[in-house]
């Protein structure tokens, strides 16, 4: 199947119905959650991740364990034949309450899985296109930046030089801002 009909034929439905659970949870930048899990399903496409179904509806899920309460991740195993490896990803890009970012982003690094990468890639490229200075601090979104230099951009190296090129430009984008 070429990419336009994998695409065609990729049930996403479902994924969506539950992540509009996240419309409700506000963004410090504006927004929800849930346009946020759409800019990250937008960035895979746009990378050309047509043939990684688990990926692509992971991403439309991937903060509902840290965001919001009530998840019910037996739901979304039994959504499709990919409903258990969509969970599993999902957990593993989640970070726990009492896991410090730093902990968490390192193990991504060393432990994570290719999928649980590319996802934290591309989440973090919808992040830093939200980082502004009316609604971050210059401090925090310096630190941020940094974090992204030490952990991200390793991954994106390691998954898809492209991310690397795009997460370089917006840290320097960025950085041109809390200058």
């Amino acid at each position: 199947m070429d990419n336009l009909s994998e695409l065609k034929n990729l049930v996403l439905a479902p994924y969506i119905l539950k992540a509009t659970a996240l419309i409700g949870v506000s963004r410090k930048c504006g927004g929800n959650q849930f346009r946020h899990q759409f800019a990250t399903l937008g960035i895979l496409l746009d990378y050309k991740y047509i043939n990684e179904p688990v990926l692509l509806k992971a991403a439309l899920l991937h903060d509902i364990v840290e965001d919001y309460a009530e998840a019910n991740l037996d739901e979304i195993r039994r959504i499709d034949a990919d409903g258990n490896a969509v969970v599993c990803l999902i957990l593993e890009v989640s970070k726990s309450k009492e896991e410090p970012k730093e902990v968490y982003l390192q193990r991504i690094l060393e432990d994570g899985s290719r999928r649980a990468k590319i996802l934290k890639c591309a989440d973090r490229i919808s992040n830093l296109t939200d980082l502004h200075l009316d609604t971050h601090a210059s401090g925090k979104i310096t630190s941020y930046l940094d974090q992204t230099e030490k952990y991200i951009i390793p991954m994106a190296e390691g998954v898809n030089p492209d991310f690397m090129k795009e997460l370089k430009d917006l840290i320097k984008m960025r950085r041109k801002l809390c200058e």
